[in-house]
Formats: structure tokens, sequence, C-alpha cells
């Protein structure tokens, strides 16, 4: 057979994610602190990027010239135009931003205006006018400072300094020691008698019950403290799974109580502290500022908008780019300034279409969750990413990317976006189906409400709920139950009963 060499021409499709496209897609799912810092090595890289502070009055004057040399960047506009930019830029950025009109507008007059009016004066940070010392907060005492300032009084020894620090350094966020004492002993090359005596004066420092390694010795170290940890006491401690699972009868037997000494015991036991670490700052935490604002309007609807302070303000200096690209007469350097200016306008223009498209996303989950805003979790309704995106015409992925960590601030308070996305339940009666979460308000409701004498089983509860109209089974009942830490029916009956006899 013999071997001959021909041509053929093939015509394929296939999908290419350019890197425009993949930052693209990674900006919608950023926090707002993860596009700040973004933003922020973004412009440290690009000389013609530049973030707009609210205080900048250079920057706003920098944007009425922008806007006053109207003919001067004509040619350049047409340049730099969606159509122009095609072969550099990512062309598949309307899979993503499906409204996107194009390369954004430059920020106009009446926005320099209201930072002038808003700064009123440079703002500097090295002016002396306007600095105030009450401003400066001081740095929160860590638990490791705390422990380390009672180190320095307690141990005289450097090697038991040593050992003692070794300790702090294993502690959790809580106060617990996670470390192994034998792993210390054999990295510090002391003795283990060693390790276990200084562990034992670590644990008489503040906050009570600090450098414990579990549960029952945080607690113990605390009722020691308070000269309560005699033998009853002693045996309940070591005994916290029976407490859990509210088994009050062998607990009096292996206390050598009576019901009235034991009740007494848990009361005690209820006053101590199972996390000592947790009132002292772990470092620094962030806290969440939420991304859209929902307020009543006047005429009964819901006013829907972007938080400014999420969003970064940036602009392209084109005076900047025009001056030394004029000056310029490398290739190398007039191919980096023309990436350069590529890059901020790509940059400019993602971030237009972001907010744009989380504003979108909010929108029409406000307008499918107005019962709830009106009325409370009761009237959740459940709600898929699939419909919110079928009704703003945009990929199911696109919207899962918006609200991932993205938060809302309602009359009703702080909620993630990812909240009002809930599970259906079945109509009992064939109409319209229940949200999960309303369900799990209804059942936290019920077992609230029980009356002494009578405690609510599983079965009960799905009675109740079918006879409101609600399709569910008893697996799922118990299912939510625990997710709300809520025992059993058997567990509350045996605390109610112990309760009772309490009181008589």
């Amino acid at each position: 057979m013999a071997l001959a060499a021909k041509l053929q021409l093939r015509q394929s499709q296939s999908l290419v994610m350019t890197p425009q496209l993949m930052q693209s897609i990674k900006l919608l799912q950023m926090t707002h602190i993860e596009l700040d810092h973004f933003v922020d090595e973004e412009i440290e890289r690009n000389p013609l990027l530049d973030r707009v502070e609210p205080r900048d009055d250079a920057a706003g004057d920098r944007l009425e010239k922008n806007d006053s040399a109207g003919e001067e960047w004509a040619e350049a506009d047409t340049a730099w135009s969606a159509e122009a930019m095609s072969e550099k830029l990512d062309t598949s950025l309307e899979n993503v931003f499906p409204d996107d009109p194009g390369v954004s507008d430059r920020v106009g007059p009446d926005l320099a205006a209201q930072w002038k009016s808003a700064s009123g004066s440079s703002g500097s940070l090295g002016a002396s006018e306007g600095f105030d010392m009450e401003d400066m907060a001081a740095a929160a005492l860590t638990l490791r400072d705390h422990v380390g300032e009672q180190i320095s009084f307690a141990f005289v020894n450097p090697a038991d300094r040593l050992i003692a620090y070794d300790l702090t350094d294993a502690l959790d966020e809580i106060g617990y020691m996670r470390g192994d004492v034998e792993e210390i002993e054999e990295r510090l090359g002391v003795g283990e008698a060693d390790v276990l005596e200084v562990l034992r004066k670590c644990q008489a420092f503040e906050p009570a019950g600090i450098f414990a390694r579990d549960l029952a010795e945080c607690l113990a170290l605390q009722l020691a403290r308070r000269d309560r940890l005699d033998p009853a006491m002693k045996a309940l401690v070591n005994n916290l799974d029976l407490l859990a699972r509210r088994d009050f009868q062998t607990l009096k037997k292996l206390c050598a109580v009576d019901e009235e000494d034991l009740l007494d015991m848990l009361a005690e036991i209820r006053r101590l502290d199972p996390r000592p670490g947790a009132a002292f700052s772990g470092g620094n935490t962030d806290t969440i500022v939420p991304d859209v604002e929902v307020r009543a309007a006047s005429d009964g609807s819901w006013t829907v908008e972007l938080n400014p302070e999420t969003l970064p303000r940036v602009l392209v200096d084109q005076i900047y780019f025009t001056q030394v690209s004029t000056l310029t007469k490398n290739q190398a350097e007039k191919d980096f300034l023309t990436e350069c200016l590529q890059n901020a306008n790509w940059l400019t223009r993602s971030l237009d279409q972001r907010a744009k498209t989380i504003l979108k996303v909010a929108s029409e989950i406000v307008r499918q969750q107005d019962a709830f805003l009106v009325h409370g979790v009761r009237q959740l309704r459940p709600l898929n990413l699939r419909t919110v995106a079928d009704a703003i015409g945009m990929h199911e992925s696109t919207v899962s990317r918006v609200t991932a960590n993205k938060y809302m601030l309602t009359p009703r308070g702080v909620f993630e976006l990812r909240y009002f996305f809930t599970a259906a339940i079945a109509s009992a009666g064939g109409g319209d189906a229940h949200s999960s979460e309303a369900v799990r308000d209804r059942i936290k409701q019920l077992i609230d409400e029980e009356a002494s004498a009578e405690v609510l089983s599983d079965d009960a509860i799905v009675d109740i709920l079918q006879r409101d109209g609600v399709d569910i089974a008893r697996r799922t009942v118990a299912k939510y139950r625990e997710g709300m830490n809520i025992p059993s029916s058997v567990q509350r009956r045996r605390e109610k009963r112990a309760m009772a006899s309490a009181g008589r």
C-alpha cells in the first residue's frame, strides 16, 4: 500500500480560556477584600492605573482633565474600542458579562465634583491638621501576649521559660493545649517530668482552665480553682458523655448523690467557661461588610443598591499614556505601554461589569424573596440558582460565582446571598412548595412551645407539619432537628422530668 501526502481542510469549534477570561471569572467570586488586594497589585504593576479615593482631590482634577479633552482623545477612544482590541483582549467576555456594552465610559465630571465636595481638602496622611490621637486604636491583646506576661513572672529558670513558650505555641484559639508532650520532650531534649511540671504551673495561669488538654480537664481546673472539685464533681466531669446524653439516673449512681445535689452540680457546671481563651483576640479578623444594601422604598417596593465601600474605584491615566508614548522611540517600550493601556481598560471594564452583575443578581433575589423581607423566615420561598439565572439571562455558573461570599444588608439583618437559595419541600395539598429554611424554623418553634407534660416526638412533628400542608418525612425532621443541636424527644423528656422534680 503506497503512502501519499495530501492536504485536508477541517473546521471545528473549541472553547479557549484566555487569561483575561479566566481572570474575569475569578473577579466575580472575589470578596471585596480580595478584590481590593487584586486592584492594589494591578496598580503597582501598571503605571497607567490609579485608585480614586474619596478624599483625593488630585484624582478628581485628573478626571475632569480627561473628560475635558474630548477632541484630543477621540482617536484614542476609537483605537481602543472593543473591536480594535479583539486580537489581544478576550472576545468571549460577553459569556461572563452578557450585558457588557464594550469598553466602559470614563467617569464624568459629576462624579469628580462629588469627590471634591465630599473631601473638602487633600486629606494628606502627613498633614498635621485634623489628626486626632483618639483615632488611634490600641492593638487587641492576644492570648499569646497575655500568657507571655505571666510566663515572665512565673518562671526564673530559662529552660522552664523555653518549655512554657513552647507549650504556649501549642495553644489553640480557645486556650486548649493541643501539643504532644512526648514531641515537646524530644524537640527540646528535656524529661517528661520537666514538661509536666511546667504545664502544671501554666495551668494555674489566668483565665482559669487555660492549658487544659480537653474539656474535662478544662472544667476540672476551673472547679479546683473554686475549691469545688470533690469526688462527686470529679465523677461528673469524667463522664461528660453521659451528661451530653442527659442520662441523669446513671450520673446519680456514679456520683453517689441524690437528684437535688445533681441539679446543683449541673448548675455549677453551666457557670464554667468551656472556652477560656476565646475572650482574647486571635489576630486580625475581617468584619463582614455587606456588598448590597436593601431598603424599603416609599412606594412599597425595595431599593437595591451596591455598597460603595466594597467597590474599588480606578481610573486610566490616558494623559500620561499620551505624554509618554509620544516621547518613546523604543519599540519594546511602546509595546509595554500598549499592553498597560489594554490591561487598564480591561480592568475598569471588568470592575464595572462585576458591579452590574452583582446588582442584577441581588435585585432578582429580592424580587423572588419579597415575602421574606416583609413577613420573615416563614415566607422564605424555595429558590435555586437556575431560577435566578433564567430570569436574568445569565448562566447558572455565573450566578453561583456572584453569590459566593457576598452579603446583603436587609431590614431583617445581614445575610449571605446563598442563604436565600433553599431546597424545596413538597406541599401535602399539591400547592406551592415550602422552603427548607422555613420548615426548619417551624420545627424549632414547635419544640420551643412544647408543654412540660407533652414532648413532641419526630413522628408527632411530622403529623403537625403535614396538617399544615408540608409533605415531609420523619428522617428529614430528625436531620433538621440534629442540625439545630436540639436533643431527641427522649432526652428532652428526661430533662423536663428532672427540672420538674427539682421544682417541687
